[in-house]
C-alpha cells in the first residue's frame, strides 16, 4: 500500500468512526429522552441528526476518491465496499433515532400512561447490538459480529409479542389509542434498528474474511 493511500484509508477509518460514535449517541439520546420525557434531549437528537447527514455525504465522498485514485485491491477494497454499504445504514440509524425523539416528544404533552410492553429491555438490547457493532468494526473481530446477527432474533421476538400486547390495550382503553399507536411506532423504530444493526454486522465480517452471509443460514441461526 502506498504511503498516500494508507493516509487516506486512515482518514476514511476516523471519519467512520467518529460517524459512529454520533450515531449510538443518537440512539442512546433518543432512548433516553423517551424514557425520561426529556424535550431538550429530544432536541439533541435532532440537532445530532444534521451533523450525521454531513458525515455521511463525507464518508461517501471519501470513499469514492480513493477508488477513483488508487484503484485499492483485496482487504482495502472490501474494506471500502463493506464502509459504503454500513455507511447507508448508520445514516438510516440516525432517522430512526429521531422518529423515536419524535414520538417521545409527542407523548410529553399526553397524559403518561403505562409501557404496553417492556420498552427499557428491548431498548437496551438493540443499543447492545449497536454499540458491540461499532466495536466489532473497531477491532475487525467478525466472532463478536456472528454473535450480533443471532441476538437480532430477541429483538424480533420482542417485537412480535409488542403488537399483540398493544392491540389489547387498545380495545381495553381505547382512549389511551393515541399514545399506545405511538408505543407501536417506538417498537417498530427498535426492531429496523436492530435490522440495520445486523446488516452492520454482516459487513465486518465480510471485511474481515470476504464471507457473504447475508443469506446463510448458519450465520441467521435458523433451524436446518
Amino acid at each position: 500500500m502506498s504511503k498516500h493511500l494508507e493516509h487516506e484509508m486512515d482518514k476514511l477509518r476516523n471519519r467512520l468512526l467518529s460517524l459512529t460514535g454520533m450515531v449510538e449517541d443518537g440512539l442512546y439520546k433518543a432512548m433516553k429522552s423517551f424514557e425520561n420525557r426529556d424535550k431538550a434531549l429530544a432536541k439533541e437528537v435532532f440537532e445530532l441528526d444534521r451533523l450525521i447527514d454531513e458525515v455521511e455525504v463525507e464518508v461517501e465522498e471519501d470513499c469514492l476518491k480513493i477508488f477513483a485514485l488508487h484503484q485499492p485491491v483485496a482487504i482495502d477494497l472490501r474494506y471500502l465496499v463493506g464502509v459504503l454499504k454500513m455507511n447507508n445504514d448508520l445514516e438510516r440509524i440516525g432517522d430512526l433515532s429521531v422518529n423515536i425523539a419524535e414520538r417521545g416528544y409527542f407523548l410529553t404533552k399526553r397524559p403518561e400512561i403505562k409501557a404496553p410492553f417492556d420498552f427499557k429491555t428491548m431498548a437496551d438490547k438493540t443499543h447492545s447490538m449497536l454499540k458491540r457493532a461499532i466495536d466489532a468494526l473497531i477491532n475487525m473481530d467478525d466472532s463478536a459480529a456472528q454473535q450480533i446477527i443471532l441476538d437480532d432474533q430477541e429483538v424480533d421476538a420482542i417485537n412480535k409479542e409488542m403488537y399483540t400486547t398493544v392491540f389489547k390495550r387498545i380495545k381495553e382503553s381505547p382512549e389511551d389509542v393515541e399514545c399506545l399507536i405511538q408505543y407501536l411506532a417506538i417498537s417498530r423504530c427498535l426492531e429496523r434498528i436492530a435490522d440495520y444493526t445486523t446488516n452492520i454486522a454482516e459487513d465486518v465480517i465480510y471485511m474481515v474474511n470476504g464471507k457473504i452471509v447475508r443469506h446463510d443460514p448458519d450465520f441467521q441461526g435458523w433451524d436446518s
